[in-house]
């Protein structure tokens, strides 16, 4: 038997746990949730897009994408218009105030990041990196 202290997948989850928390407590200070910033990403990364793009690049649910796209819009940081090429389809595009948005979470995430990972080397941090981004095929 291993030692529990010592188990990959118990450390992995464990660092996961205290990253998600800090990460949450960051965006609230914003009135923001991780699925505000991942939308907000992407169409800051891609541009405008359906709904259905919006799931696919976000890992977000078709179901919820809806919900999170009707709270942004609802605080003009994204806008939904119908698709000209197909009607039955919206495209959702982002607004300035979702790029202000946007940045301030940035903000928030990079402290959040800091705080986290403080016990790292900035060498030790993209090593980080490069083996999480291997593990989920990045």
């Amino acid at each position: 038997m291993r030692p529990l202290r010592i188990l990959p997948t118990r450390l992995l989850s464990l660092a996961a746990m205290r990253s998600d928390r800090r990460v949450n407590e960051g965006l609230a200070r914003a009135g923001a949730r991780k699925w505000h910033y991942a939308m907000l990403a992407t169409l800051a990364e891609s541009g405008p897009a359906s709904q259905a793009q919006l799931s696919e690049r976000t890992g977000i649910f078709r179901s919820d994408v809806v919900a999170v796209v009707n709270e942004l819009a609802e605080r003009g940081q994204v806008e939904r218009a119908p698709n000209p090429a197909d009607r039955r389809r919206n495209v959702i595009t982002l607004t300035a105030a979702g790029r202000r948005q946007l940045a301030r979470l940035d903000e928030l995430i990079a402290e959040a990041e800091t705080d986290v990972f403080a016990a790292l080397t900035p060498a030790e941090r993209q090593e980080l990196v490069r083996l999480l981004s291997a593990l989920v095929g990045e």
